[in-house]
């Protein structure tokens, strides 16, 4: 099998392996937010082929859930995609620029930054939409609730990019789905 056909075919397995981390693993935390680890798997795809490869995994994921298993149609899309992409493509992005430990924590951590400041700014503008409630309400809710949530749930993903990335990096190689 040549390289495109393999890479077409990791990058279908992520998508997949990424749409059943969210069924499998989606925990509420607070109002209508929920934990999903579909982010650790895209940002691997990102760090393994570099970040537009996260923002299609990122978009075919979220496109796939808005139509299966959401119930926050085209806004829940739209966030999905934002947030995912704010942290896996910045990470993913630095990473294929300094592809060290510290080029990858760099760019997990700037990931983690730009998808909480992305994510309150979009929560600013579209939760109001979506929950049907004044910008002013949603606007007290930012720094209790949005910051704190897209903080944790960043850096737990961060974590276990870093916890997973050689393991599965290696595993590939093993099975000679991916070159050296």
């Amino acid at each position: 099998m040549n390289s495109k056909a393999k890479k077409v075919a990791l990058v279908g397995m992520l998508c997949a392996l990424a749409f059943v981390t969210v069924v499998a693993i989606r925990i509420p935390v607070v109002l209508f937010l929920k934990y999903e680890a579909k982010d650790v798997i895209i940002a691997l795809g990102g760090f393994i082929f570099g970040p537009l490869t996260s923002l299609i995994v990122s978009v075919i994921v979220s496109f796939i859930e808005m139509i299966t298993i959401s119930d926050t149609g085209y806004i829940g899309f739209a966030m999905n995609v934002l947030s995912t992409c704010a942290f896996a493509c910045t990470a993913a992005f630095i990473y294929k620029k300094k592809h060290t430990i510290t080029g990858a924590i760099t760019g997990l951590v700037c990931g983690i930054l730009l998808a909480t400041a992305a994510m309150i700014a979009w929560n600013y503008f579209l939760t109001p939409i979506y929950m049907n409630t004044p910008r002013e309400v949603v606007a007290k809710m930012l720094v209790p609730y949005f910051l704190p949530f897209n903080l944790g749930k960043n850096a737990v993903n961060a974590a276990l990019v870093l916890l997973i990335y050689k393991p599965v990096v290696i595993g590939l190689r093993k099975a000679k789905l991916l070159e050296k």
